[in-house]
């Protein structure tokens, strides 16, 4: 009896131990959703307001293809600017792991913004854009979706300008804005 307690509990132990323990977007977006420094917000495609009968048949299939979009921004202040180094330099590090492509990237020194994507040419399961001013603070917004590409990415930003965006959804974000 007390050998099977036992090889319960070592395999308890190792189970535990051997989880992936690396460090990913989703998981920091979890583990900053409470924190008094952030602003989390979950955007569905509802935001967009579009009539959808008057949308071609690739236009539906980009809109099909976004699930939705998670924005977690940092608002930096003379106070918290330590803070705002530590957990900026938090979401460049995960960014560096090669699972996330980066496509471009721009700005100069301690400013900027990059765009990422998980997963392949053909089927992009995740968009990542990065964007952070030393003043402001930063934002990371994941674009979450199936079988997304591209053309789909393209022809959603189309999209995006015959929307009327529901700004009730992004009431969250005025917060980084003051």
């Amino acid at each position: 009896m007390k050998i099977s307690v036992f090889t319960s509990a070592l395999l308890a132990v190792l189970t535990l131990v051997s989880c992936n323990s690396t460090p990913s977007l989703q998981r920091y977006f979890v583990e900053n959703t409470d924190n008094k420094n952030f602003i989390a917000l979950d955007v569905s495609p509802s935001i967009l307001n579009l009539e959808k009968t008057k949308l071609s048949a690739e236009q539906n299939e980009a809109l099909k293809s976004f699930d939705k979009m998670n924005i977690l921004a940092f608002k930096a202040n003379a106070a918290n600017q330590t803070l705002f180094e530590t957990e900026r330099a938090k979401v460049k590090a995960i960014l560096k792991d090669p699972k996330y492509q980066q496509l471009m990237s721009f700005g100069s020194g301690k400013d900027g913004a990059s765009i990422s994507y998980v997963g392949t040419d053909d089927n992009i399961e995740e968009f990542v854009v990065f964007a952070n001013k030393k003043e402001s603070g930063f934002a990371v917004v994941r674009v979450l979706g199936k079988n997304m590409n591209p053309n789909n990415i393209m022809t959603l930003m189309s999209v995006l300008k015959e929307s009327k965006i529901d700004m009730e959804q992004l009431k969250p974000l005025q917060q980084l804005i003051k």
